[in-house]
């Protein structure tokens, strides 16, 4: 069952063509005997989505089931879960058991899917690599020797690997969208303040969002339609009428303009993604799509912009972290200085301590107007161009990484080439806009993944934009080598 997508194990499962729990065990076996190449879990919850999974079955016998009742899913683990470890894979809170759900495990909860585990990442999701986790990195299950993207590296390569069928993430400079290119699956960032933060664990608050990880557009959708929604809990949820992701999935896209940005086209792409990215264009010019040079000119400050101002609110976020309320406390302190510096020091990573030493040096007296204040109003003028180049086209199209998939270890010891891989995907969490990311082909057997954009709220357009394109392709359906 493993081979089938979220949305044809839902069909099985209201067919009675299988169980939720013969499902829920199915990936927990899988995820005992595979996971040991990938490292994609930190913690598995056999017990609770087994609970799950009957209560479910339960549900469905009742005629009291859902689109995705019994669907087994993971959560990234940056998503508070009541009961269970919420570490976000750093040695800070590496004993820290959550007492509440977030407002996304909620919401799954609520429609009984079984939850398999929660899934590795970058440490408080500050890395591009799924390197920086204090449980050791993540495998790409293409190529173990290679990196999965990040920082929802686990829940990539979990779902690449057919360990489930979906899986959250988060997205702060490209989390979900790169790690989906790299790892050859579909990811989408919704717009800011469609999925509730309450209870995410916060990075740069003004740039986070939650989003689905699955094999296919189609998939993305059915999970959107859970996680989207309006929470008071969160001051930046948007309160907006419910709607149907999936609606426009056989939308025609005769007559689409697809806008191609070419800041993103230039210098930098290794051609075997240039390659990629020209075929899939060529695809939809073949289904009635009209092309569109739009510029972008001040996408090429997003890198600069983001690096001010996401270190800049991790400093902020971060600050709660002391030793003394919750996480970990380092052993026999000399007095609360001494607490606090060896906590801080002994529990956050090298990548975390260099965001926050970049963010506290950004806001400090006579620097913040510099950097903070300065990257503000270039992030207003990324979000200007979008604004004009959505006024000529409906959808943008352009790559999701630059590269595919490097070796692990390959950048760690420069973290500016490291911060470039994230150079096509900034952009669009600096203007809040919706973007996904989904397999286009392969460049030297690593899978290459093919960037869409869309105007603010537009995800059901995107959906089915990509959602074309995946019926006339068959890459979103390639499995890599021994996870078959």
């Amino acid at each position: 069952m493993h081979d089938k997508t979220l949305a044809e194990l839902a069909a099985a499962l209201g067919d009675g063509k299988v169980s939720s729990v013969e499902l829920t065990e199915h990936f927990l076996r899988r995820i005992e005997s595979l996971d040991n190449r990938l490292n994609s879990l930190i913690t598995v919850t056999a017990e609770q989505a087994l609970e799950t999974a009957r209560a479910a079955d339960a549900a469905r016998a009742r005629g009291e089931a859902g689109p995705l009742t019994g669907v087994p899913i993971v959560h990234k683990d940056i998503f508070c879960t009541e009961g269970v470890r919420t570490s976000c894979a750093s040695r800070m809170l590496d004993n820290f058991i959550s007492p509440y759900d977030a407002g996304v495990v909620e919401r799954f909860k609520a429609v009984g899917c079984p939850v398999l585990g929660k899934t590795n990442m970058d440490e408080f999701a500050m890395g591009s690599s799924n390197e920086t986790s204090y449980y050791g990195p993540v495998n790409n299950p293409w190529d173990t020797q290679r990196v999965p993207g990040g920082s929802s590296g686990g829940s990539a390569a979990a779902v690449a690997a057919r360990l489930a069928p979906g899986a959250t993430g988060t997205d702060t400079g490209g989390s979900i969208r790169q790690p989906a290119a790299l790892t050859g699956i579909t990811g989408l960032k919704p717009t800011y303040g469609r999925v509730s933060r309450w209870g995410m664990i916060a990075f740069a608050s003004s740039l986070d969002q939650g989003g689905p990880m699955a094999r296919t557009a189609e998939d993305c959708g059915l999970m959107l339609n859970v996680m989207a929604g309006f929470d008071e809990r969160d001051s930046t949820s948007l309160e907006r009428p419910a709607e149907d992701f999936n609606a426009r999935l056989n939308t025609t896209l005769k007559g689409l303009r697809i806008g191609l940005p070419r800041e993103f086209f230039g210098e930098g792409m290794d051609p075997g993604v240039a390659r990629v990215i020209d075929e899939a264009i060529d695809f939809y010019k073949k289904l009635g799509a009209e092309f569109v040079e739009v510029a972008l000119p001040h996408s090429g400050l997003s890198v600069p912009v983001y690096y001010v101002v996401a270190p800049a609110e991790c400093s902020s976020n971060l600050a709660r972290f002391d030793g003394v309320r919750y996480g970990y406390r380092c052993e026999d302190p000399k007095d609360l200085m001494d607490l606090y510096m060896r906590s801080r020091g002994e529990g956050f990573g090298p990548e975390v301590q260099r965001r926050i030493m970049v963010g506290t040096y950004a806001l400090s007296a006579g620097y913040f107007d510099a950097y903070y204040l300065k990257a503000q109003k270039i992030r207003r003028l990324i979000a200007d161009d979008f604004r004009q180049a959505f006024e000529q086209v409906d959808v943008i199209l352009a790559p999701t990484t630059p590269t595919t998939a490097f070796r692990l270890g390959e950048k760690t010891a420069d973290p500016v080439t490291m911060y470039l891989s994230d150079v096509y995907t900034i952009a669009v969490n600096l203007a809040g806009l919706p973007a996904m990311s989904l397999p286009a082909g392969f460049s030297e057997g690593l899978p290459v993944g093919m960037q869409l954009i869309g105007n603010y709220f537009d995800e059901a357009r995107l959906l089915g934009v990509a959602h074309q394109y995946q019926l006339g392709t068959e890459w979103h359906q390639m499995a890599p080598a021994g996870f078959e």
